[in-house]
């Protein structure tokens, strides 16, 4: 099962061979610019499937609010604005990404949720927030976003940081599958080409790994299993305390 796996997975890297040449040589660069557009249509379809989770996620928030003033949020990877309608009235959003050309769309999600209060976009990955001080925000919101970084431990690392003590790190994730599923075959043949699409999105991930290791003083994990397209379909939800 194995060897066929990895036979396929290889054989999926030589079909993609064209695409690795091109990223190597700066010439898929304008795929920064179509991602969004692309994102902006899945996203309507992903929350009306997540909703519920979404929502229940979210209403974890009212756990972090700080003594005085708003409730302080940094979302990591905001794209499109997916959440927003989910954040509690007031809250006072810092949106980090580190593509520049979702500006767009994200300032048509603004105006359409109108009871947050919008302080900054900031152009960055998660493993560089030096534009956040430390212990500045309440919560951090990380969600498809892990499966695209860099560097996992590195994200976990600043977003501690840049959370209040007792502040919280929120997540939903896609991650790897079951070793013994059709669905952890698929995702090890298909994620050449997978990374390509998803512009660096893994679906090989076990995410939920870097969390446990991560020195959080308190994790609440799940894993759940969506109706979602099935290579995407394991996925991790929950909170970790600072």
């Amino acid at each position: 099962m194995a060897f066929l796996m990895y036979a396929c997975a290889f054989g999926v890297k030589i079909i993609t061979l064209p695409l690795q040449i091109a990223e190597l040589l700066g010439l898929l660069s304008f795929y920064k610019r179509v991602f969004p557009l692309i994102m902006s249509g899945f996203v309507p379809s992903y929350n009306d499937k997540m909703n519920d989770k979404k929502r229940e996620l979210f209403r974890n928030l009212s756990k972090f609010y700080p003594p005085n003033g708003p409730l302080r949020v940094l979302e990591i990877g905001c794209g499109t604005g997916a959440n927003f309608e989910y954040y509690p009235n007031g809250s006072k959003i810092t949106c980090v990404d580190q593509n520049p050309y979702f500006r767009t769309y994200l300032e048509k999600s603004m105006a359409k949720n109108d009871h947050l209060v919008y302080d900054n976009f900031v152009v960055a990955s998660g493993e560089n927030l030096q534009v956040v001080e430390d212990n500045s925000v309440d919560a951090v919101v990380c969600t498809l976003v892990l499966c695209s970084v860099s560097d996992i431990p590195k994200v976990l690392q600043e977003s501690k940081r840049v959370l209040r003590p007792g502040g919280a790190f929120l997540f939903l994730e896609h991650v790897v599958s079951d070793p013994s599923s059709w669905i952890y075959f698929f995702q090890h043949v298909l994620q050449p080409f997978w990374y390509y699409f998803g512009d660096g999105c893994e679906t090989t991930r076990a995410t939920w790994k870097h969390l446990e290791a991560a020195g959080f003083s308190d994790l609440q994990l799940r894993h759940i299993e969506p109706p979602l397209f099935f290579i995407l379909r394991p996925h991790i939800v929950g909170y970790a305390v600072k």
